[in-house]
């Protein structure tokens, strides 16, 4: 059953960022969260995170409500990437990976064998094997985000939660780093705003648009020229691509085109 939420709702300042989404991610499977900015796309993330209490509603976790499960138990199980994680401390890459192998370990336990293998098959998993000593500081930035991916992995999660991975990043980055993902054979909800690369990596698509869930999905239904109208406010057209998803084109209107020429 995996992870879900049912009426989940979370306001700041006076201002429902969250309100009232019902959405369930497949196992196995990769979930697209998409919306324009404010749409509440992080907050959602961080409220299946349980790192923000919810207002009213649930999350759950194989019909549990997380609110119940210890969090050593709940990231035991379900592991978070951010955007962008920086530090000015001095690590290797091997360092930042250990880091998700806390909540596996007991207080003051020495690091064992078992430790050492779930780090090392998790820079294997990213391409990053090599790298195992390097400085994090040294890496470019795909590979860091590939490095903070190890460590979600070296939790071991059967679900993982990304917001926008692929955050400025080129492209051939981005699409190395959703591929990876895709790879991986975990439950992943993962937040992006690049439309097309929704279209070709996810499974399926929930759109928010104010907090609300606007329509979720197959790609297919989602990604419709009139959904996107609507909530995007831009005008597109939608074919398919050689590799069978959608592929959107924005279409800018003659006036503006008038100007540009």
């Amino acid at each position: 059953m995996t992870l879900a939420t049912r009426d989940l709702s979370w306001g700041a300042g006076g201002r429902m960022i969250v309100d009232g989404v019902t959405l369930q991610a497949a196992p196995g499977r990769m979930l697209g969260l998409i919306g324009p900015n404010g749409s509440g796309k992080s907050s959602l993330l961080r409220l299946l995170c349980r790192l923000r209490g919810v207002a009213s509603g649930v999350v759950t976790l194989d019909g549990r409500d997380i609110a119940g499960v210890p969090r050593r138990e709940l990231a035991r199980r379900l592991a978070f990437v951010e955007q962008q994680a920086a530090t000015e401390v001095q690590l290797s890459v091997c360092d930042v990976v250990r880091l998700g192998r806390t909540p596996h370990r007991a207080a003051l336990a020495s690091w064992s064998a078992a430790d050492e293998a779930a780090v090392n098959a998790a820079l294997a998993r990213v391409g990053l094997a090599d790298r195992h000593d390097q400085s994090w500081h040294t890496l470019s930035g795909g590979e860091r985000q590939r490095v903070h991916i190890a460590r979600a992995l070296a939790q071991e999660p059967s679900e993982l939660i990304l917001d926008e991975p692929t955050n400025h990043l080129d492209i051939q980055h981005q699409l190395s780093i959703l591929a990876l993902i895709r790879r991986l054979g975990v439950t992943c909800i993962v937040a992006l705003h690049d439309l097309n690369l929704a279209a070709m990596f996810c499974d399926e698509i929930a759109l928010l648009h104010e907090g609300r869930l606007q329509a979720a999905g197959a790609p297919e239904a989602v990604l419709t020229e009139e959904m996107i109208r609507q909530v995007f406010g831009v005008c597109v057209s939608i074919r398919t691509g050689a590799a069978g998803r959608r592929h959107i084109e924005y279409l800018v209107e003659a006036d503006e085109r008038g100007t540009r020429s």
